[in-house]
Protein backbone atom coordinates (compact mmCIF):
# COMPACT_ATOMS: atom_id res chain seq x y z
CA UNK A 1 0.00 0.00 0.00
CA UNK A 2 1.01 2.99 -0.97
CA UNK A 3 1.67 6.24 1.17
CA UNK A 4 -1.73 7.86 2.83
CA UNK A 5 -2.58 10.79 5.38
CA UNK A 6 -5.85 11.09 6.59
CA UNK A 7 -6.98 14.58 8.21
CA UNK A 8 -9.37 14.91 10.86
CA UNK A 9 -11.49 17.76 11.37
CA UNK A 10 -14.11 18.33 14.00
CA UNK A 11 -16.53 20.05 16.07
CA UNK A 12 -16.00 20.00 19.58
CA UNK A 13 -17.93 17.03 21.18
CA UNK A 14 -18.56 15.22 17.82
CA UNK A 15 -16.06 12.38 18.51
CA UNK A 16 -13.50 13.03 16.26
CA UNK A 17 -10.58 12.94 17.81
CA UNK A 18 -11.91 9.58 18.60
CA UNK A 19 -12.14 8.63 15.23
CA UNK A 20 -9.10 9.91 14.31
CA UNK A 21 -7.67 7.69 17.50
CA UNK A 22 -9.55 4.35 16.19
CA UNK A 23 -8.44 5.12 12.10
CA UNK A 24 -4.86 5.03 13.44
CA UNK A 25 -5.17 2.13 15.09
CA UNK A 26 -6.94 0.03 12.03
CA UNK A 27 -4.27 1.54 9.80
CA UNK A 28 -1.50 0.48 12.44
CA UNK A 29 -0.31 4.31 11.42
CA UNK A 30 1.01 7.07 13.86
CA UNK A 31 -1.17 9.60 15.31
CA UNK A 32 -0.30 13.44 15.28
CA UNK A 33 -2.27 15.90 17.61
CA UNK A 34 -1.20 17.23 20.49
CA UNK A 35 1.32 14.68 20.97
CA UNK A 36 3.25 16.77 17.58
CA UNK A 37 4.13 20.06 20.22
CA UNK A 38 5.95 17.28 22.64
CA UNK A 39 8.40 16.00 19.95
CA UNK A 40 8.76 19.56 18.35
CA UNK A 41 9.41 20.61 21.97
CA UNK A 42 11.88 17.77 22.78
CA UNK A 43 13.59 18.29 19.41
CA UNK A 44 13.75 22.24 19.66
CA UNK A 45 15.07 22.32 23.33
CA UNK A 46 11.49 23.95 24.59
CA UNK A 47 9.31 23.32 27.23
CA UNK A 48 5.86 21.41 25.96
CA UNK A 49 3.84 23.39 28.49
CA UNK A 50 4.36 26.83 26.97
CA UNK A 51 3.82 25.30 23.41
CA UNK A 52 0.60 23.73 24.36
CA UNK A 53 -0.29 27.04 26.08
CA UNK A 54 -0.69 28.87 22.17
CA UNK A 55 -1.50 25.84 20.05
CA UNK A 56 -5.07 25.94 17.19
CA UNK A 57 -4.99 29.27 18.56
CA UNK A 58 -4.99 32.31 15.75
CA UNK A 59 -2.87 35.67 16.27
CA UNK A 60 -3.63 37.79 19.11
CA UNK A 61 -2.95 41.87 18.83
CA UNK A 62 -0.31 43.68 17.42
CA UNK A 63 2.49 41.28 15.77
CA UNK A 64 5.98 42.45 14.43
CA UNK A 65 6.93 40.51 11.17
CA UNK A 66 10.33 40.72 9.95
CA UNK A 67 11.52 38.52 6.45
CA UNK A 68 8.38 36.44 7.24
CA UNK A 69 9.24 35.71 10.76
CA UNK A 70 6.68 36.64 13.02
CA UNK A 71 6.35 37.76 16.74
CA UNK A 72 3.67 36.03 17.71
CA UNK A 73 3.94 32.98 20.09
CA UNK A 74 0.31 31.98 18.49
CA UNK A 75 2.22 32.02 15.01
CA UNK A 76 5.55 30.53 16.23
CA UNK A 77 3.78 27.76 16.99
CA UNK A 78 1.29 27.20 14.15
CA UNK A 79 4.41 27.20 11.59
CA UNK A 80 6.25 24.59 13.75
CA UNK A 81 2.98 22.41 13.52
CA UNK A 82 2.52 23.29 9.79
CA UNK A 83 6.28 22.29 9.28
CA UNK A 84 6.17 19.30 11.42
CA UNK A 85 3.22 18.28 9.13
CA UNK A 86 4.75 18.98 6.11
CA UNK A 87 7.87 17.11 7.01
CA UNK A 88 6.25 13.76 8.16
CA UNK A 89 4.15 13.61 4.83
CA UNK A 90 7.69 14.72 2.39
CA UNK A 91 9.38 11.70 4.30
CA UNK A 92 6.51 9.48 2.59
CA UNK A 93 5.26 8.25 6.21
CA UNK A 94 1.14 7.02 6.58
CA UNK A 95 -0.31 8.70 9.44
CA UNK A 96 -3.09 10.35 10.79
CA UNK A 97 -3.51 14.04 12.06
CA UNK A 98 -5.85 15.34 14.00
CA UNK A 99 -6.87 19.30 13.08
CA UNK A 100 -3.81 22.04 12.58
CA UNK A 101 -5.43 22.53 9.25
CA UNK A 102 -3.67 20.30 7.61
CA UNK A 103 -6.45 19.25 5.23
CA UNK A 104 -5.05 23.37 4.33
CA UNK A 105 -1.39 22.44 4.76
CA UNK A 106 -1.33 19.54 2.77
CA UNK A 107 -4.27 20.42 -0.03
CA UNK A 108 -1.91 19.59 -3.01
CA UNK A 109 -0.63 16.24 -1.73
CA UNK A 110 -1.92 13.55 -3.63
CA UNK A 111 -2.01 11.03 -0.42
CA UNK A 112 -4.33 13.01 1.41
CA UNK A 113 -7.83 12.00 2.28
CA UNK A 114 -9.26 14.63 4.33
CA UNK A 115 -12.26 14.19 6.46
CA UNK A 116 -14.73 16.72 8.61
CA UNK A 117 -16.47 15.28 11.23
CA UNK A 118 -19.70 17.08 12.41
CA UNK A 119 -22.39 16.70 14.96
CA UNK A 120 -26.21 17.32 15.92
CA UNK A 121 -25.72 19.60 19.08
CA UNK A 122 -27.85 17.77 21.71
CA UNK A 123 -25.67 14.55 20.71
CA UNK A 124 -22.92 16.73 21.41
CA UNK A 125 -23.74 18.50 24.39
CA UNK A 126 -24.83 14.88 25.96
CA UNK A 127 -21.51 13.31 25.16
CA UNK A 128 -19.35 16.45 26.48
CA UNK A 129 -21.57 16.67 29.67
CA UNK A 130 -20.76 12.63 30.26
CA UNK A 131 -17.14 13.10 29.58
CA UNK A 132 -16.41 16.02 31.87
CA UNK A 133 -19.71 15.39 34.39
CA UNK A 134 -21.13 18.71 33.44
CA UNK A 135 -24.80 20.21 33.16
CA UNK A 136 -25.69 20.34 29.80
CA UNK A 137 -25.74 23.97 29.60
CA UNK A 138 -21.98 24.30 31.20
CA UNK A 139 -21.34 21.69 27.99
CA UNK A 140 -23.14 24.00 25.53
CA UNK A 141 -20.76 26.76 26.72
CA UNK A 142 -17.47 24.93 26.21
CA UNK A 143 -18.70 23.31 23.27
CA UNK A 144 -19.08 26.88 21.55
CA UNK A 145 -16.07 28.20 22.90
CA UNK A 146 -14.14 25.49 21.55
CA UNK A 147 -15.47 26.03 18.48
CA UNK A 148 -15.22 29.43 18.20
CA UNK A 149 -11.53 28.99 18.70
CA UNK A 150 -10.88 26.60 16.35
CA UNK A 151 -13.08 28.85 13.95
CA UNK A 152 -10.80 31.43 14.43
CA UNK A 153 -7.55 29.71 14.07
CA UNK A 154 -8.42 27.87 10.89
CA UNK A 155 -10.02 30.77 9.08
CA UNK A 156 -7.03 32.52 10.00
CA UNK A 157 -4.34 30.00 8.41
CA UNK A 158 -6.76 28.47 5.56
CA UNK A 159 -7.90 29.91 2.37
CA UNK A 160 -11.02 27.14 3.01
CA UNK A 161 -13.60 27.97 5.88
CA UNK A 162 -13.81 25.92 8.68
CA UNK A 163 -15.80 22.73 8.23
CA UNK A 164 -17.09 23.96 4.49
CA UNK A 165 -17.91 20.70 3.04
CA UNK A 166 -16.17 21.92 -0.47
CA UNK A 167 -12.61 21.85 1.53
CA UNK A 168 -13.01 18.23 2.19
CA UNK A 169 -13.40 14.71 0.91
CA UNK A 170 -15.63 13.46 3.48
CA UNK A 171 -18.08 15.34 5.69
CA UNK A 172 -19.82 13.23 8.13
CA UNK A 173 -22.30 13.47 10.91
CA UNK A 174 -21.16 11.09 13.97
CA UNK A 175 -24.41 11.72 15.99
CA UNK A 176 -26.38 9.27 12.96
CA UNK A 177 -24.24 5.99 13.64
CA UNK A 178 -22.25 6.99 16.95
CA UNK A 179 -18.52 7.06 17.17
CA UNK A 180 -17.92 3.76 17.43
CA UNK A 181 -20.07 3.33 13.85
CA UNK A 182 -19.31 6.06 11.77
CA UNK A 183 -15.12 4.91 12.43
CA UNK A 184 -15.78 1.85 11.52
CA UNK A 185 -17.95 3.78 8.36
CA UNK A 186 -14.73 5.37 7.51
CA UNK A 187 -12.29 2.91 7.77
CA UNK A 188 -14.01 0.55 5.26
CA UNK A 189 -14.47 3.91 2.48
CA UNK A 190 -10.83 4.41 3.20
CA UNK A 191 -9.58 0.97 2.86
CA UNK A 192 -11.85 0.54 -0.42
CA UNK A 193 -10.66 3.74 -1.95
CA UNK A 194 -7.22 2.81 -0.98
CA UNK A 195 -7.36 -0.57 -2.68
CA UNK A 196 -8.91 1.23 -6.12
CA UNK A 197 -6.09 3.55 -5.97
CA UNK A 198 -3.55 0.54 -5.84
CA UNK A 199 -5.54 -0.92 -8.77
Amino acid sequence: MGQFIISVGREYGSGGHEIATVLSERFNVPLYDRNMLDQLAARNGIDADSLHQHEEMKRRGLVRTVREHSSSMQDSVAQLQFRFIREKAESGESFVVVGRCAENVLRDNPALISIFVRGDEKTKAERISRLYKLTILEAKAKMFRHDKKRKAYHNYYSKMKWGDSRGYDICINSSLMGVEETAELLYQMISTYLKNKEQ
